[in-house]
């Protein structure tokens, strides 16, 4: 064998016994996890988003509560949250929320449609992730509220019970 082939060789036995071992690790990763109870826990829905919002012009930040699928207003802006999940207890902190923003025409230009600032998922520990550009307005996410409990009914089917609201 050549000095070249055998080098080749070596290092090609070398990844291979580096992404093998590499393998069986995230195996016996997967195994404990999966022996262990609710490693796999699904997220919690929630049927408010609560947003702040930042107007740059007059520096106020203002709270926002944003009921799933009804619009909410902010300034000149349209927001209309889709979704709202926050991890369980067991993992670190998280919520996500799905919203889309839309900004409205001014009253003298009421025949342009509106535009469509933002669509897309928002996370509250990193707001830069996925951000809303817009030069007035700034909006992120701080939390999920009022949780959707799911439970079987008679059938088996799953329904869905609001609690609720205040």
């Amino acid at each position: 064998m050549t000095g070249q082939s055998s080098r080749t060789l070596f290092g090609a036995l070398l990844i291979g016994c580096l992404l093998g071992g590499s393998q069986l690790g995230a195996q016996q990763r997967f195994v404990q996890q999966d022996s262990g109870q609710d490693a796999y826990a699904p997220d919690i829905e929630h049927q408010v988003a609560i947003l702040q919002g930042l107007d740059k012009i007059t520096a106020r930040i203002s709270p926002i509560y944003a009921t799933l699928g009804l619009p909410t207003y902010f300034g000149s802006l349209e927001i209309v949250v889709r979704a709202c999940r926050e991890t369980p207890p067991t993992e670190p902190p998280e919520s996500a929320v799905f919203m889309e923003v839309r900004e409205l025409p001014p009253q003298a230009d009421r025949d342009r449609e509106p535009e469509m600032l933002f669509s897309g998922w928002m996370f509250a520990s990193s707001p830069a992730v996925s951000a809303l550009e817009h030069a007035v307005y700034d909006v992120w996410v701080v939390d999920c509220e009022e949780p959707v409990s799911a439970s079987l009914s008679g059938q088996g089917a799953l329904e869905t019970i609001s609690p609720s609201s205040q």
